[in-house]
């Protein structure tokens, strides 16, 4: 059916008058018939697929279009390629105005969902009957790298399109249909394999009952005056004339019903066309409906020579009309005159399947004002028989869990997939960004589950641990060796010189130095977080202040030869003794302060180590940590001083040559230790404290009293008042 006017009975002397024309949309009709129906302003309502050039309101006043809009059609696509994921698709489509008009919109709304066309190709009505067409290897070669492809136009294309797979070779393609009308499936059965499995938009239908009892029981004897029953007898049943009246019919089979239909032929079911066109005369129908009943509650009447109805009378009806059809859908012409957006999405089925089976329902799209819906059951659809599931059509693979998109600049829907960081997981495809694990927790080696971190610390059993308590242990023992060895031999001249109790004390710091080492190993508590600074802060500096005195000792003992009072009575008066206390005096007020006003605390380091909660001692006050150091240092740097001044002084066991060198070894480990302890972290901070304070200890132990400890146990000899006396007179008679 083309066009079919809706007329409006009159008494047996008037013509009857045509008041509405329901039509398709060719545009061949409005250029030809329209400018007519324009001019008396007759009422067009189309049921073919939706214009745009038709919604012109200047040039076609009266054309009112059943089908839904295009742009909704484009809606319908996009939300499907997102539901699957489908973001590297091609686009084949009808040459011609409506073909390029919904590529344009269809690409815009694309672009804004990061969906990419990667090859559209409009195809002619010239091309596809031309036999000598040509297909440029370029374009085979785009066609069948994608694995989905939107398709759109009328029912031309589903020809030009089985030239194209049979030229290009192309198989397995899921096709996205968007014709935006009906398709007679059945007179293309013969390439429907091609479609298997594939997804058609169709406008929204329901059975309208009694439709199916009434193809029933049409025959042309019921209708004799429709031309196209008895036309449709002549082909399916291969009747043929009875005389020269069309309307008789002979040689038909016995009870021919349209209900058993040669090949299995469908037509007891309403196809989506006829379902517009159902509604058109059902709005029409509606519109008249309330034009009687307007004129009839106005009492108006007529001219004897005028028509009870004009056609333009028709129009503000049609425009707010809002009614129910018989199936209890609504229908409605809105402001831009269409129907309301519905589809249902076809799954088109192998061509085995009886005529009426070849499309099923496997969801719809419903569109309504600023709210749109998708509802499809992916369980129920048939695809195509090289694929078992969803295809996958994107530019680059999906990035699985453990992985995350970035995406490439210079193209929105390709990317590359980037292992998550450490600490970071993904358990899903396609993350934008992986996920931190909390503080507690790390991430597994295949960046997919975070795990619980396990607690740790500077332990005995530790092998780093237990290196370094193995060599406190040694140099506590050695040291207590030494004691003891100055103890047994404490009479002796090399006991005596330079101050014995000076020696005895400075040994006993550095006994407590090497045991203060054992405070940083193992599981920290609040009690050895505060002992570990304090204890070792105080016992360094009773041993640098021991070395001080030392070195003051010998300082004044040689500088009270010569002549002068002071040096005299300050070595009489036991000025050294005093540097002791004094300067650890300096060392607990610092300390004091440290503990009052930012004490060390337990802390948690869950950066050090990434799977492990590492237990420390944190200083409290960093400040107060560097202040204790300085101080240390600046004893050190006193220290060395006066010792390099006394190095050459003629002391008999030549004692300020080792306290300069012990004084150069400590300082060179701290000056060390500072930047690398700075840089540290975890464990490793720990352990370079302990082995700062055993290495130091280590150096003034060694330099100080190894040489002596040498002269007691290996060369008894010169620990004599003899041997004394006879150098002693050696220095002072160099030439005797």
């Amino acid at each position: 059916m083309v066009a079919s006017a809706v007329w409006w009975p009159k008494t047996d002397k008037e013509q009857k008058k045509s008041v509405a024309v329901i039509i398709g949309t060719r545009i061949e009709f409005f250029r030809d018939i329209g400018p007519l129906l324009e001019l008396y302003k007759t009422p067009q309502v189309t049921y073919g697929p939706f214009d745009s050039l038709l919604n012109d309101k200047e040039r076609f006043s009266s054309v009112y279009q059943m089908a839904t809009k295009d742009n909704v059609l484009v809606l319908g696509v996009v939300w499907l390629l997102q539901h699957f994921d489908w973001t590297w698709v091609g686009f084949f489509a009808s040459e011609g105005i409506r073909g390029r008009k919904f590529m344009l919109e269809l690409k815009t709304l694309m672009l804004k969902k990061s969906i990419c066309l990667v090859f559209t190709i409009m195809l002619s009505s010239s091309w596809i009957r031309n036999e000598n067409r040509f297909i440029r290897t370029k374009d085979c070669q785009d066609t069948s790298k994608i694995n989905v492809t939107i398709l759109y136009g009328d029912a031309e294309i589903f020809i030009g399109i089985h030239i194209w797979t049979r030229t290009c070779v192309l198989s397995g393609m899921m096709w996205v249909i968007a014709t935006g009308s009906y398709v007679d499936w059945y007179k293309m059965k013969n390439i429907i394999d091609l479609f298997h499995g594939s997804l058609s938009f169709s406008p929204k239908k329901r059975e309208v009952p009694g439709f199916e009892d009434f193809v029933k029981t049409l025959n042309p004897s019921k209708y004799p005056e429709d031309f196209y029953i008895i036309q449709l007898w002549l082909d399916m049943f291969n009747c043929s004339f009875a005389g020269s009246l069309c309307g008789n019919l002979k040689d038909c089979p016995p009870n021919s019903s349209l209900e058993f239909m040669p090949g299995n032929m469908d037509l007891l079911t309403m196809t989506e066309s006829s379902y517009i066109i159902y509604n058109a005369v059902y709005a029409v129908a509606q519109a008249l409906h309330e034009m009687l009943l307007a004129k009839t509650e106005t009492e108006l009447t007529s001219d004897a020579n005028q028509p009870t109805f004009l056609s333009w009378q028709l129009h503000p009806f049609l425009r707010r009309l809002q009614l129910i059809n018989s199936i209890g859908d609504h229908v409605s012409l809105d402001d831009k005159r269409n129907i309301p957006k519905k589809y249902d999405i076809l799954n088109i089925l192998p061509v085995t399947a009886a005529a009426h089976d070849f499309l099923a329902k496997v969801g719809e799209f419903v569109f309504s004002g600023q709210n749109q819906n998708l509802d499809i059951h992916e369980e129920i659809i048939n695809w195509p028989v090289e694929l078992e599931e969803p295809p996958q059509s994107v530019c680059t693979q999906s990035c699985g869990p453990g992985f995350k998109k970035v995406a490439n600049e210079t193209d929105i829907c390709c990317f590359k997939c980037v292992f998550c960081p450490k600490l970071e997981i993904s358990q899903q495809k396609d993350v934008q960004e992986c996920t931190k694990c909390s503080d507690q927790e790390y991430s597994n080696q295949e960046r997919t589950r975070c795990l619980p971190k396990l607690v740790t610390y500077l332990s005995f059993e530790d092998s780093l641990g237990m290196a370094l308590a193995c060599t406190a242990l040694c140099f506590s023992v050695l040291t207590a060796g030494v004691l003891c060895v100055f103890v047994k031999h404490q009479d002796t001249p090399i006991v005596k010189a330079n101050n014995r109790t000076l020696s005895y004390i400075l040994l006993i710091s550095l006994l407590l130095c090497f045991l203060c080492s054992f405070l940083f190993i193992g599981r920290p508590h609040l009690v050895t977080c505060i002992l570990q600074q304090i204890t070792f802060g105080l016992v360094f500096t009773v041993a640098l202040s021991t070395v001080l005195a030392k070195t003051m000792v010998v300082l004044l003992a040689f500088k009270s030869m010569k002549p002068g009072r002071t040096m005299r009575w300050l070595l009489a008066s036991g000025a050294s003794n005093y540097v002791i206390p004094s300067c650890t005096l300096v060392q607990v007020v610092i300390c004091g302060m440290w503990l009052g006003l930012s004490p060390p605390f337990i802390d948690v380091d869950t950066r050090s180590e990434p799977r492990h909660l590492l237990i420390v001692c944190d200083k409290g006050s960093v400040s107060a940590f560097y202040c204790v150091l300085g101080y240390l240092g600046s004893l050190a740097l006193v220290s060395f001083s006066l010792s390099y001044l006394v190095r050459n002084l003629p002391d008999t066991f030549n004692e300020a040559k080792f306290l300069t060198f012990s004084m150069l070894v400590f300082c060179s480990v701290w000056v060390t230790f500072l930047p690398v302890y700075h840089g540290a972290q975890g464990k490793l901070m720990v352990a370079l404290e302990i082995f700062s304070i055993l290495a130091s200890s280590a150096g003034l132990l060694v330099c100080i009293f190894a040489p002596k400890c040498y002269i007691i146990l290996m060369r008894p000899e010169k620990n004599s008042l003899n041997h004394l006396r006879s150098k002693i007179h050696n220095r002072r008679n160099p030439h005797s």
